[in-house]
Parts: C-alpha cells; structure tokens; sequence
C-alpha cells in the first residue's frame, strides 16, 4: 500500500479519535475504534482492557521483535481551551485541532500506518508487534504495564511520542516521595514542643543543593523539587507536630530508582515513602541499529526530561514521533497534518534501514 494511502486512512482515524474522549481510565470507546479500523483492514488485535496489540502477519519466533508502542488516552482539556477539543478542526496553514491530536494521536495512528506496511511482509529480519494502549497519562497499571507478559520478547521498542521525528535516546525516570518530619505539639506563645517544620527545612534543603555524582551525558544531572508542603493542624498558635512534603524526583539513566531512593534515604532524617518506584528511567544504546540509521538521516539525538511508558520497558527504547512535546496538554492542542505524512515516511525509512 501507498504511504498516500496509508496517511489518508491514518488521518481519518485520527480525526475520529480526536471526535471520542478517551481520559485516562475512560478509553473504551477509542479502543472500539481502534480495533475496528484494525479488524476491516484484515487485521484482527488482541485485548485486553482498553489495550489492542497485533502481531505481524508472518511472525518467526527465530526473529527478533520491535515493539511499536503509542497511547489512545489523553489528559482531560484544560481552561484555557477557545476550541471544541472534541471538533477534529483543520485550519488554513494546516493544523488539525483537537484534544489528544499531538499527544500522542498523531503518533499512534503513524505507528498504525507503519505497522501495515510491514504487516504483509515474508522477507523481513524482524517481527513487529504493535500495541496501542491505555492510562499513559496517568501511569496506571491498566495500560502498557498490564500487557507485557502478551507481548513475548522484544528487542527494543519504539514508542510513540511528539519528538519532531528526532530521536529521544534516553528519558528520566520518575519517583514521587512523600516526606514526614516529626515534632512534638506545643503553644506557640511559650518555649513548647518540637517545630515538624524546622525539622522539615533542613531535610528540603538538602533536596534543593544535594548534587549526586554521576551525571548522565544524555540527560544530565537527577532533579529533585520540593513541590507541596502541609504542616499540623493549620492553627496559627500551634507549634506543629508534623510537617509533610512532596518530592518529584526525576532519576537519569546513572542509576536505579532504587539506588537513588537509597541515597536519599542515608541523608535525611525525615520518613520517606516513595508512592512507586515502577517508573524507571530508560535508554537504547547510541551505536544501536536504529540510532545508528536515524542518524545517517539527519535525526538529532537528545535525552527526554519528561515521563512516558518507556518507563515501564525492561528493554532498549527509543521513544520518537510526529508533533511537538512543546505542544502537549496546552489549550487548543494541535498538530501540522503533513507532520502525520512525514512521520509515517520517517519511521518506514528507519525500519525499512535496518531490514
């Protein structure tokens, strides 16, 4: 089939998602469609949940397999929308409007389009499998995660996130922790009690300056931010007995989460319950096949600050796509329809270049 072909049947599917809301959690009704649009053109996706994956028409298990992996959820529209983020809209220079277009529509139906090009192929040197899941946005166990074990063994991954098709080699991890420094209640018009809070402080202090040693040449140094902060029973003639804060850290491909989590626990005198540690940070080798090729196509390299289900792999990864992560969860979300176009041409080329 024609990339013509397959960008028209990719750009009507997306209109259609876009037309669907699919919140985290909620994605039923894209999965229908999705599986549809899958099942009329002769290809029939298991699932799981709101999770469709499909393998390669001739699949070898003595191949190696590339995963291609994007979501169908989005987050929900924020306020300052002055669209319908439900109207598929196309403007004059190009742009189709909608929630989810950029992040990762665009992506996912690429990926789609991609996959059926190689879908019929005998003479390839790899499988494919591909997967279009659920609660991206919200890192949740239903997604990606729930489906691991269906997909076999995979040699690396593409996954499917607004990149401007350049190529993300590597993406920090995520850990949120919750802290817990402890006092002692007193009033605070006499010499009582144990103030949680200054306890608090120089344990967020040593958040905001502790620089760990190594430091990734992709994605630089790990990042920790204090972000929410609550204290005792909000009296003002308390001295409060506990003083709880929230930390993001964002960990680089240097070390585990565990390791990281290990350091900090050695340095502070809080409690610190980390609410997961599932969400690990990711990376595929520069001299890998597939940089190698993107490279020799002009793609740039760089390491990705932000979190997707990369995270979540236990393999090389790569994550790539059309669109602009600049773009992602703003109001009036968009994406350049020709950058669909190209983005299913770039990544046939970066797999057609290593079969």
């Amino acid at each position: 089939m024609s990339v013509d072909n397959l960008f028209e049947d990719a750009f009507q599917l997306l209109k259609q998602m876009i037309a669907i809301p699919s919140f985290s959690k909620e994605e039923d009704k894209t999965a229908d469609l999705i599986q549809a649009f899958l099942i009329e053109r002769g290809i029939t996706p298991h699932r799981k949940g709101n999770n469709l994956w499909v393998f390669n028409r001739y699949f070898d298990a003595s191949k190696p397999t590339i995963l291609l992996n994007s979501h169908h959820d989005t987050v929900k529209p924020n306020k300052g929308y002055t669209k319908d983020p439900f109207n598929p809209e196309v403007s004059e220079d190009g742009k189709l409007y909608g929630l989810g277009s950029n992040d990762a529509g665009g992506c996912l139906v690429s990926l789609i389009a991609t996959f059926r090009h190689f879908y019929d192929r005998e003479d390839l040197k790899y499988n494919f499998v591909l997967a279009a899941t659920a609660e991206e946005e919200n890192s949740g166990k239903g997604g990606l995660e729930s489906i691991i074990p269906d997909l076999g063994e995979c040699s690396f991954a593409i996954v499917g996130e607004p990149t401007q098709m350049h190529l993300a080699v590597a993406e920090k991890g995520l850990m949120v922790l919750d802290c817990h420094a402890r006092g002692k209640a007193g009033h605070a018009a006499r010499d009582e009690g144990e103030n949680a809070l200054y306890k608090a402080l120089k344990d967020i202090h040593w958040f905001k300056d502790y620089q760990f040693e190594k430091v990734s040449p992709t994605l630089g140094p790990i990042k920790m931010s204090v972000t929410v902060i609550n204290t005792g029973t909000q009296q003002h003639n308390v001295v409060p007995d506990l003083c709880s804060f929230v930390v993001d850290v964002r960990v680089t491909d240097t070390y585990t989460n565990e390791e990281v989590l290990d350091v900090i626990e050695q340095h502070v005198d809080c409690e610190v319950v980390p609410r997961s540690i599932r969400l690990k940070p990711s990376s595929i080798p520069m001299d890998h096949p597939i940089v190698q090729y993107g490279i020799s196509l002009g793609r740039q390299t760089y390491g990705s600050p932000t979190t997707s289900d990369q995270s979540l792999l236990n393999i090389p990864s790569l994550k790539c796509g059309p669109g602009d992560s600049a773009r992602s969860h703003t109001a009036d979300e968009f994406i350049y329809v020709d950058e669909i176009r190209d983005g299913i041409e770039m990544y046939i080329k970066l797999l057609e270049g290593i079969n």
